[in-house]
């Protein structure tokens, strides 16, 4: 059916519904999905809000009711700094599945991780790189390619002993990894082969299958790269997974700064 008209009112944040309906495959059952659409505040004006408390109660009933979802084993859309993304929780196996079913996606593609706290990446990943670096380079839109530890998921990547791992510079994003307190799996919001979304409407087509899609606006820069993806598993080396966005400046902090050499007997 068709899509609910957005309500418009003269407040900042605007919280609707919509109820859909999605026909799965042959051999599956109807199901119902109320999808709740979220209109976040846009990050560039976090810091006015955060000054006057206007609206607070709003912005947090979207943090709390996307959380909900994600520990009731859901999908979310959501805004980051670099393109919009499907999260879930990363130590929910069910949930990861329902991830590369929506997508499309297949199974030996990994999903990086998302924390909110440089101090978190030590518990999911061994970093074998000084503190300081991941400073200089989180939050920000850069995927650090780690070994994982043991107390990820097993059957996130279980293909791989390496993870990918976020901080998004993005005030929501972070105040969702610190409210769930574990980290999320996140992916890019779009059928896989598809363009990377800077606009929720973009992706319309996969709200049936979401539980919550929080709509931060437009992403700033459309530039539609992604992040950039550096490997830091092996000491003192690195290695470019994805140039991405913030491909120079990446590597100007890891060749100027720390002294890594391009570990290109891997490329």
């Amino acid at each position: 059916m068709p899509l609910q008209k957005f309500i418009r009112t003269p407040t900042l944040l605007n919280l609707y519904n919509y109820t859909l309906t999605k026909s799965f495959t042959a051999g599956t059952m109807c199901k119902e999905l109320k999808t709740r659409v979220l209109h976040l505040l846009p990050q560039n004006c976090h810091a006015a809000l955060a000054q006057s408390g206007d609206k607070q109660q709003d912005g947090n009933h979207i943090l709390n009711s996307t959380v909900k979802a994600l520990k009731d084993g859901q999908v979310v859309a959501v805004p980051t700094d670099t393109i919009y993304g499907l999260a879930c929780l990363a130590q929910n196996s069910d949930a990861i599945k329902t991830v590369y079913d929506i997508k499309g996606r297949n199974g030996d593609k990994p999903l990086a991780i998302c924390v909110g706290e440089i101090e978190d990446i030590y518990k999911y990943c061994k970093v074998c790189v000084k503190n300081e670096l991941l400073q200089d380079l989180l939050p920000g839109p850069v995927t650090l390619v780690l070994e994982r530890t043991k107390t990820l998921n097993p059957d996130l990547n279980p293909f791989t002993r390496l993870v990918g791992v976020r901080i998004p510079d993005h005030v929501f994003m972070r105040s969702l990894c610190q409210k769930c307190e574990e980290p999320l799996a996140l992916t890019s919001a779009n059928v896989s082969t598809q363009t990377s979304t800077v606009a929720v409407h973009e992706f319309q087509d996969l709200w049936p299958r979401l539980a919550v899609v929080v709509d931060g606006g437009p992403i700033g820069d459309q530039s539609r790269l992604g992040s950039t993806v550096v490997d830091l598993s092996v000491p003192g080396r690195y290695r470019v997974i994805r140039p991405g966005c913030a491909f120079a400046s990446t590597i100007d902090i890891l060749e100027r700064k720390y002294g890594l050499l391009e570990d290109s007997a891997n490329q």
